[in-house]
């Protein structure tokens, strides 16, 4: 058998350990900045999906019955374990994502045993109410929903696995994950990592596979909750199961003419070209006061022009290559229907390695409402630049769109910040920053961004259920 050089020990990681299935369909792996192979999986046959629930729902029992604290040292250690092997992980993520070894040493499995950590330090925290009644009394209990189902997505697999895990777990459930299968490799380490701190065989499987995978999973009906980043939640919400659903963006970014530009220019750069423009919550809408504008402009030219672009295992490097080659025509057809309506480019491009996977970083102006880069997610290294005169025309021009996932202020006046962030119509709101996402805040989206929330306590709620319990302390009387 052909060998690649991070071939995992098999595809599928169920029951507590490594499991093949010839049966399943084969996928390759590819480093995007290379093209090469770097790993062959199989997809999941039926057999396959049919014992990861199994053993999940075995798992997910004992788990159950597991006392929290017990569960939130097994999250912690886990959490170490991650810190203690990030060197790794990061290698790993970057040969598969071609995101710059510079972002997933400090972003990726970091943030992941973050999420971890938090969680696993609320596990013992998460009790109900005493609810009084005159001489009755009530009192709710938090129970975990049962079996989870994670639909993980390729910018951010470690995160995204960690983010949708580590909150299950902690409410007591057990989770089945699969992979985006452009970016499969690093969720069977975190399932290594979680069975060697002390997880119950089957508490958390890894089953791979393209979309027909994750429509047989989700429909499934051993399945009690769908987590996802992706486009397959109808069939759940169908058999009313629980969702969190998070479905990318279009956000803005309002700069007003009273900010400090160049702290500004770095909120829009990191909300456009950190890991390659592929991340979910991006500012592609850059809406600038007209009084600004042109010094705005020069200084982000000024900057983008300085991106060091290239190999992605070279620590010096800032922006690497988009996941896929197909990927990457996506981005280079909104690139050229931009050119087309007749925005302005303001960055030349910059030189690129070989390979169908590059785009050079751009930003455009003279962008209005209705061009498609301005109205569609683009999900690369594309910024569009647009005038505003007056904080009412932003705000509106801003809420025109159907998704709800972020948004961001830059001004020195706090009291407009805080009054622009109320009016804007998105699930997180950043002043004077951008894309920062720490664990202790929740993330999701409004509109047609998403379903629920994740991350701090906000993701307990949507991995867990109450039940109430009332508690007669005389004998019941009626008339009957």
């Amino acid at each position: 058998m052909m060998q690649f050089p991070c071939q995992p020990e098999a595809s599928h990681y169920i029951g507590g350990g490594y499991l093949e299935d010839a049966a399943g369909a084969p996928f390759d792996c590819i480093n995007p900045a290379t093209g090469e192979v770097i790993a062959r999986l199989n997809g999941a046959s039926p057999s396959i999906i049919e014992r990861a629930v199994a053993c999940a729902r075995d798992a997910q029992a004992i788990w159950a019955a597991t006392p929290p604290a017990e569960r939130g040292r097994v999250l912690r250690r886990a959490a170490d374990i991650i810190r203690a092997r990030n060197e790794e992980l990061s290698v790993l993520e970057t040969l598969n994502t071609g995101k710059p070894i510079s972002e997933t040493r400090v972003a990726d499995a970091a943030s992941g045993a973050d999420c971890l950590e938090y969680f696993g330090c609320q596990a013992a925290t998460l009790t109900a109410d005493h609810i009084p009644l005159g001489g009755d009394w009530a009192y709710t209990l938090r129970e975990p929903l049962g079996v989870c189902l994670g639909i993980g997505a390729w910018n951010y697999p470690i995160q995204i696995a960690c983010w949708k895990a580590a909150p299950a777990l902690a409410c007591g459930n057990a989770m089945i994950f699969k992979p985006s299968e452009l970016t499969p490799l690093t969720a069977l380490k975190l399932a290594e990592i979680l069975t060697e701190a002390g997880a119950p065989p089957g508490l958390f499987n890894v089953v791979q596979g393209l979309r027909d995978t994750g429509a047989a999973l989700t429909t499934h009906p051993g399945i009690d909750k769908v987590s996802l980043t992706g486009s397959v939640a109808a069939a759940a919400a169908g058999q009313m199961k629980h969702i969190t659903m998070e479905l990318g963006g279009k956000s803005p970014l309002l700069v007003f003419d009273d900010a400090d530009i160049d702290s500004a220019v770095s909120g829009a750069i990191l909300g456009n070209f950190y890991s390659t423009g592929q991340i979910c919550s991006n500012a592609t809408r850059v809406f600038v006061q007209k009084g600004i504008k042109e010094a705005f402009l020069a200084r982000l030219a000024e900057r983008t022009a300085r991106i060091r672009i290239g190999d992605p295992m070279d620590p010096e490097i800032q922006v690497g290559p988009l996941v896929s080659a197909g990927q990457a025509e996506r981005v280079k057809g909104y690139i050229s229907a931009a050119e087309q309506e007749g925005a302005t480019r303001v960055t030349p491009p910059l030189p690129l390695p070989e390979g169908p996977a590059w785009v050079s970083p751009v930003v455009f102006a003279d962008v209005i409402d209705g061009m498609a880069i301005a109205r569609e997610e683009i999900f690369g290294p594309v910024m569009s630049v647009l005038d505003f005169d007056s904080e009412d025309e932003a705000v509106s021009r801003a809420n025109s769109t159907e998704f709800g996932l972020a948004a961001g202020v830059f001004t020195r006046d706090l009291a407009r910040g805080h009054r622009v962030a109320s009016r804007l119509k998105a699930g997180t709101c950043w002043i004077n920053a951008y894309n920062l996402t720490p664990v202790e805040m929740p993330f999701g989206g409004v509109g047609q961004s998403g379903i629920g929330r994740e991350n701090a306590r906000a993701a307990i709620e949507h991995f867990s259920q109450l039940k109430s319990v009332y508690v007669a302390m005389s004998p019941l009387e009626n008339d009957y």
